[in-house]
């Protein structure tokens, strides 16, 4: 069962702030998750629903940062239509919660949680999405200055 409990929200950026944050880091992830992005929706919400914690066997919603709901790009077949849109959460409170207990930069964090799922609308394994988030970093270290 997954109660949601509450904490007091400290400098706690909006759903929608979160996903300007999220749409700002979008431009920082390598090329190859980009493309093709386009059937993949990101969203951002305060929890997970009853039911993702139920299926997940969460112990909190603050477990889960983040979620990839879809099949993947390669476990389809040629000419499959999807049912639904492929979809990325971002769980707002629990990446907060993340954030301040470990005080990472927030963007950094958001960042990791997307290029996590992207990774898995590609079918990647954590290996690969490690390498991608690797290359990321390298990207904006050698990026020009002036990222807001």
């Amino acid at each position: 069962m997954c109660a949601q409990t509450t904490r007091p929200d400290i400098l706690s950026p909006t759903v929608d702030q979160l996903a300007a944050l999220a749409e700002d880091a979008l431009s920082n992830i390598p090329v190859q998750l980009l493309q093709p992005l386009s059937g993949l929706a990101i969203l951002v919400e305060d929890f997970p629903d009853e039911e993702v914690c139920e299926a997940m066997d969460l112990e909190t919603p603050f477990d889960l940062l983040g979620l990839y709901q879809g099949m993947p790009l390669g476990h389809r077949s040629t000419g499959e239509t999807p049912a639904d849109l492929d979809r990325v959460f971002l769980y707002r409170r629990p990446i907060l919660d993340y954030w301040i207990e470990t005080g990472e930069d927030l963007y950094q964090v958001v960042r990791h949680v997307l290029i996590h799922e992207i990774g898995h609308h590609y079918g990647y394994t954590d290996a690969e999405m490690e390498e991608l988030e690797r290359q990321a970093d390298e990207n904006e270290t050698n990026a020009p200055a002036g990222r807001a």
